[in-house]
């Protein structure tokens, strides 16, 4: 730990580059969904949601193996195996014909893009603290968001030019080129001396230790929560934008727009937080996304969606929540638990994706012709979030108030 804490721009460009990683494997692919559908012969549409969703159900479990693992063996060794498992995964989609074989290669590729993904949250962890973690955080946040602004244009370019098996195979070769980056100029974080001895027992031990901090639970599933509802966006924002608006040709545009507010909005959290607190941020943020939410089912409960230029505020605006959010959420989980950060990240990664995944699903599956289940997701699962600030905020008021009267 860092007794004076700075900046590391390399550090933070090569974690935000890990992250990246699974992000340009779910957003590349987006405008590539209907081809790779009609490739593999599916007749129902909102089965292809599935390429998306199902990822994140490889990411959330592949992050219980390689957290606790990270905390043993160290950080660096964990990332060669998991990116090792996502280049098998690679294989196995760009080869298939058919389409639940495709979706074995999607789980098998979040199972190996968990290694980077959490590795790079331990890392940090491993190295900051506090509010200044909160900083960091949202710093790589910012980069990384920069992928997901670019990566529906740069899935589009290779669509038009190739085909779209070229989008596995840009993403396993850009993966490559950045673990050769962390493998020459990143050193481990975690000293030898402070790894646990593994044992098979270091699951239910971690896990144990991970429950007795009230907050890391709380904030955990805050994450679930946000990232469910965000998750619905991306695996029905093709459908959306392409389907019911028409707008095929604009999507990745439209969807580097949302991206772009998620960026700035964590830029802007940077600046902030070290003012306000991660809590406080967290918190107002939380409520934003809570009351445009029930605003516009208010306006538009009928069915009929509203004008692209109104939906596209609605995004526009509770992703500015949302990039609030991400980086503060992790911060304020992973607090409490420098001294299992591996499997801390881990766990809190599971949970909040593991929740995501079916709430992505099922809310997905309702949105066929009308936006509105989409806009009653996002209200149910931020008054959800809501509540769990509030009791957290009270249990904060009511410890200040204990330790004050000893």
């Amino acid at each position: 730990m860092q007794n004076k804490p700075a900046f590391k721009f390399e550090f933070i460009a090569l974690m935000a580059s890990l992250m990246s990683i699974v992000a340009l494997s779910i957003d590349a692919l987006l405008p590539a969904l209907p081809e790779i559908g009609d490739a593999l012969g599916v007749t129902n549409p909102s089965d292809n949601q599935l390429l998306i969703t199902m990822i994140f159900l490889g990411l959330g479990f592949g992050q219980l193996i390689f957290g606790p693992l990270s905390d043993s063996f160290g950080r660096k060794p964990m990332v060669y195996f998991g990116f090792t498992v996502f280049v098998i995964a690679s294989i196995v989609c760009v080869t298939t014909r058919n389409f639940e074989v495709m979706i074995i290669g999607r789980i098998l590729q979040g199972v190996g893009l968990s290694s980077p993904r959490t590795i790079a949250i331990a890392m940090t962890r491993d190295t900051y603290s506090g509010d200044f973690m909160a900083k960091i955080l949202s710093i790589i946040v910012m980069f990384f968001i920069l992928v997901p602004i670019i990566a529906p244009t740069f899935g589009q370019l290779l669509l038009d030019i190739f085909n779209w098996k070229a989008i596995f195979n840009a993403n396993l070769i850009i993966g490559l080129l950045i673990v050769l980056w962390f493998w020459k100029r990143q050193p481990e974080t975690l000293d030898t001396k402070d790894r646990i001895k593994f044992t098979p027992a270091i699951f239910i031990t971690g896990t144990r230790e991970f429950l007795r901090h009230k907050e890391a639970v709380a904030f955990t599933l805050v994450s679930g929560f946000i990232t469910g509802s965000f998750m619905v966006y991306l695996s029905t924002s093709q459908q959306i934008f392409q389907e019911q608006y028409q707008l095929g040709e604009l999507f990745p545009y439209i969807f580097a727009s949302t991206a772009f507010s998620v960026g700035f909005a964590t830029f802007t959290n940077s600046r902030l937080v070290m003012r306000f607190g991660a809590f406080n941020i967290a918190y107002t943020a939380t409520v934003a996304y809570a009351v445009i939410s029930i605003l516009y089912i208010a306006l538009y409960h009928s069915g009929h969606n509203p004008g692209i230029g109104i939906l596209i505020t609605f995004f526009l605006i509770q992703f500015f929540s949302v990039g609030f959010l991400f980086g503060n959420l992790r911060s304020l989980a992973m607090e409490p638990l420098g001294h299992i950060a591996g499997i801390g990240a881990a766990i809190n990664g599971f949970v909040s994706t593991v929740m995501a995944v079916p709430i992505a699903n099922y809310i997905g599956s309702f949105v066929k012709t009308s936006v509105l289940p989409l806009f009653i997701g996002f209200s149910c699962f931020g008054i959800l979030s809501l509540i769990v600030f509030l009791y957290m905020k009270h249990r904060r008021t009511s410890l200040r108030t204990k330790q004050s009267l000893m």
